[in-house]
């Protein structure tokens, strides 16, 4: 009896040991890193409440010598967000807030458009990608304007879709989410996810902006792919969104926030949060639908997708997953919890743009369950093609359907002016060496005219490149309104 013990005790510390071997998860990294053209990645691997792989590939810097680390610092995106919904659920622990409370009982100014929606919108809901409203980044990306007027702006934008009707991918609410939680604690969001969260868990290697992490001693450089070179690019500094999407960390810190989440809020031996509290970070609260093509293509093995509160939860071969992805300027993050089997994957990379980390954490988790290889790095590649050609195709389509033989209705000093939207705030139109000009929030772009009273703005890589900017006149001839980045703003009066 003893040694039929001893013998099946061996056999799951085989299992085990071949689930998680070095060797094996390392090829496996490295096969992706360069089928992506990545330049630097690190994974940390969790199984309870132990770390069993922690390694980094490849280099900080394409083009330079110093390696990634585990302790190698990244911009982690929107795996920011489960941060924020564990701090919300710290103060539901603590009484001091429901997830079924109105947002107005800790925010007062803020307000939804739709009467409806602003009449029942609750933290659950903002957290959970259903007010109704669809993305509207560029009110923070790369805008000047802070936290609480980006707050009070998306007030005044309508909703695209009806109050809970739909998963639509909502940054600010987020941003307001955590705006809440410093209110409620009388601190900072940051603050707060630093004294409750971090520094429980020893999470030293972590900061909140990209002014903070160039002055870690481990630190990785953005990139992204242009024109088949991989080049380094700027660092984006989001403070305004913080909330959503600003942590910097390293993989060996975030196995600690990782450990935590697997051992049902607790870390050794003291307790982050309620089991029951976790837990409901991570029920399904909005339907995602996987009716995309390209969603199907690399989502086997998947029928029911769903997002929670600051996860999404899945079934994946047969097995339970719940997952988080992050992508900011030259950066990617994914991380994976596999809580049946009580193993998380944690991934990040220094090459935005592609969704290599979801690819490599469907190949490292077939490796941990057992399962037989699909082939990954192929299916997601496939994709990535796919996705490129039908933006090409989109704006080859609308090049073909120009009428190059138009003109413009007015001269161009007629078109020039200050336009406003409610959310959007001012833009301007100027005329600058026979050429026009829109200036609106940070950006500025050339327009060049593209037919009848439509204008292009120049092909650079600002959120506003290459896109159509469509005048309006009334019954007079006179401009009226100017739409752009799929906002209507009208003539501002003298």
């Amino acid at each position: 009896m003893a040694a039929r013990l001893l013998f099946l005790l061996l056999s799951i510390a085989w299992s085990l040991a071949a689930k998680t071997d070095a060797a094996s998860l390392s090829r496996i990294i490295e096969e992706t890193r360069k089928a992506f053209h990545v330049p630097g990645i690190a994974v940390a691997i969790v199984h309870d409440d132990s770390v069993v792989f922690a390694k980094g590939f490849g280099v900080r810097e394409a083009g330079a010598s110093k390696a990634v680390t585990p302790d190698t610092r990244f911009a982690i995106g929107s795996t920011t967000k489960a941060f924020t919904t564990a701090a919300m659920g710290i103060l539901v622990d603590e009484g001091k807030m429901s997830w079924d409370d109105p947002v107005r009982k800790h925010i007062p100014f803020f307000h939804l458009s739709d009467p409806l929606a602003d009449a029942n919108v609750t933290m659950r809901d903002i957290v959970s990608h259903r007010t109704g409203l669809s993305r509207n980044d560029l009110l923070w990306y790369g805008s000047p304007w802070g936290s609480e007027e980006i707050i009070r702006r998306i007030g005044l934008v309508p909703l695209s879709k009806s109050f809970r009707s739909a998963y639509q991918y909502q940054n600010i609410m987020f941003l307001t989410a955590g705006y809440a939680v410093g209110r409620i604690a009388g601190t900072s969001w940051e603050e707060f996810v630093r004294g409750r969260i971090w520094e429980p868990l020893g999470m030293r290697n972590s900061d909140f902006s990209a002014g903070d992490v160039v002055h870690a001693a481990d630190y990785a450089t953005p990139h992204e792919e242009r024109e088949g070179k991989v080049v380094s690019v700027p660092r984006r500094n989001i403070d305004n969104i913080a909330p959503a999407g600003a942590i910097d960390s390293s993989v060996n810190d975030l196995a600690k926030w990782v450990r935590m989440q697997l051992s049902g809020g607790v870390f050794e031996g003291r307790r982050i949060l309620k089991e029951k509290t976790l837990l409901e970070t991570r029920t399904p609260q909005t339907v995602m639908r996987l009716d995309d093509p390209n969603s199907r293509t690399v989502n086997i093995g998947t029928h029911v997708m769903s997002y929670g509160l600051g996860w999404v939860i899945q079934d994946y071969r047969g097995h339970s997953m719940v997952s988080h992805g992050g992508a900011i300027d030259g950066f990617r993050a994914q991380v994976t919890l596999l809580p049946e089997e009580h193993y998380g994957i944690i991934i990040l990379a220094n090459l935005g743009g592609n969704n290599m980390p979801e690819c490599l954490r469907s190949a490292l988790a077939d490796e941990l369950l057992d399962l037989a290889p699909v082939g990954w790095n192929e299916k997601y590649l496939e994709v990535q093609k796919k996705r490129e050609e039908e933006q090409e195709k989109t704006r080859r389509d609308r090049d073909a359907k120009r009428r190059k033989d138009t003109k413009p209705s007015r001269e161009l000093e007629a078109y020039a002016g200050r336009f406003e939207n409610g959310g959007y705030g001012e833009a301007a139109i100027t005329v600058n060496g026979g050429t026009l000009e829109l200036h609106w929030s940070n950006w500025n772009t050339r327009l060049a005219h593209f037919q009848f009273d439509t204008f292009l703005t120049a092909p650079d890589r600002t959120p506003l490149g290459d896109s159509l900017v469509q005048f309006q006149l009334d019954a007079q001839g006179n401009v009226a309104t100017v739409q752009f980045i799929d906002q209507q703003f009208r003539r501002k009066n003298p």
